[in-house]
């Protein structure tokens, strides 16, 4: 852990279990879960985890964007779909790159960019 760094993100999830397939299948992820309503993420860059709830986090609601970064957008892209991901705004360019936005199985919304 590092001095006033962030170190932990929460999400909520409507359902943990979908929500741990996807980001497993998708992004290798490993889960250690606490009880039937926490799961926990660690060495992702950030640790984390996921609380059961009805809620989700969206941009256009206020919420935080966590960006993941991949160096072939459309297979990352494929492998969202593939596992139950939704593209909810596609492709589109910035200064330094490109990204896509997509929504988890429980809603919550991420992104992924690629400098190429």
């Amino acid at each position: 852990m590092q001095h006033e760094k962030m170190d932990y993100v929460e999400f909520a999830a409507r359902d943990i279990e979908a929500t741990k397939i996807f980001f497993s299948t998708v992004f290798r992820w490993k889960f250690t879960d606490y009880g039937e309503a926490y799961t926990a993420f660690d060495h992702q860059g950030l640790n984390g985890g996921f609380y059961q709830a009805e809620l989700t986090s969206r941009s256009e609601r206020g919420g935080a964007l966590l960006v993941f970064y991949s160096r072939d957008l459309e297979s990352t892209m494929a492998k969202i779909i593939a596992a139950g991901g939704e593209v909810i705004r596609p492709v589109f360019t910035f200064p330094g790159g490109r990204r896509f936005h997509f929504a988890e199985p429980s809603g919550n919304e991420f992104a992924v960019w690629s400098d190429h």
